[in-house]
């Protein structure tokens, strides 16, 4: 199993070559040997990644090729939402600009875990079959809890959540449900440890995927195989498995 996925994306030294990305958040990849073409043809019985075209890898601008060969080389595959998102390079660029903002920041009370945690339990809501999947995956691997993530998919206020995990979700979820937002939400996050910066990051994460599910609805964006094991084999396991 490799690690997670999208720690990829942190902020890195400027590479000596323009990646036409202003105040660009990647640096120059090392060398990678993926040479195939992003294509929407995908072999054998899967469905195709999307309704929308995906470039062909020869006419997608640098920076953005450059980050996709990375992720694919450093993880085994490469995340649809890449694929799809490229269809849109000005988009795909403040997409992931603003992910990384958001769930790759040092500061703040919330970990890795809690903010897929976080991503998992709105997605449900939105009904993203691609989030819940690809961030419970995330999820798993991160909190080394198999189960966790899908307990909340079925029903979180019945998941072996810790009460700091309950008023989180609570939270993030009023969010997502468009609920008036009260002092009473606040009080509740407090009284478990969380200030006014912890509930914004809780906020912002809910509402950007929101869109994020939106996004993946009309596109008709779904998992990659990859993430539905994730997690859940044991590494000296699967390592064995593909000898």
């Amino acid at each position: 199993m490799r690690g997670p996925l999208l720690r990829l994306l942190r902020p890195r030294r400027a590479s000596p070559q323009p990646l036409l990305v202003s105040g660009s958040l990647w640096g120059r990849a090392q060398s990678a040997a993926v040479s195939q073409a992003y294509s929407t043809q995908a072999g054998g019985t899967m469905r195709p990644t999307g309704r929308y075209p995906i470039p062909n890898k020869k006419d997608l601008p640098y920076d953005i090729v450059e980050l996709m060969e990375e992720v694919e080389m450093k993880s085994g595959f490469l995340p649809n939402v890449f694929s799809v998102m490229s269809h849109r390079p000005a988009e795909f660029r403040a997409f992931f600009a603003y992910y990384n903002a958001i769930m790759n920041k040092e500061t703040g009370r919330l970990s890795k875990a809690d903010k897929e945690l976080i991503v998992v339990a709105t997605s449900v809501v939105n009904r993203c079959p691609y989030c819940v999947i690809a961030h419970g995956a995330l999820h798993r691997i991160y909190s080394k809890k198999p189960a966790l993530a899908d307990q909340v998919v079925v029903n979180w206020k019945l998941a072996d959540l810790s009460e700091r995990e309950q008023a989180m979700l609570e939270f993030a979820l009023a969010v997502s449900h468009a609920d008036n937002i009260t002092e009473e939400h606040f009080q509740k996050l407090e009284a478990q440890g969380f200030d006014r910066e912890d509930a914004w990051d809780i906020g912002t994460i809910a509402s950007f995927f929101a869109m994020s599910n939106r996004i993946a609805h009309f596109t008709d964006l779904r998992p990659n195989e990859e993430f539905y094991t994730m997690g859940r084999i044991p590494r000296d396991k699967e390592k064995a498995e593909t000898l």
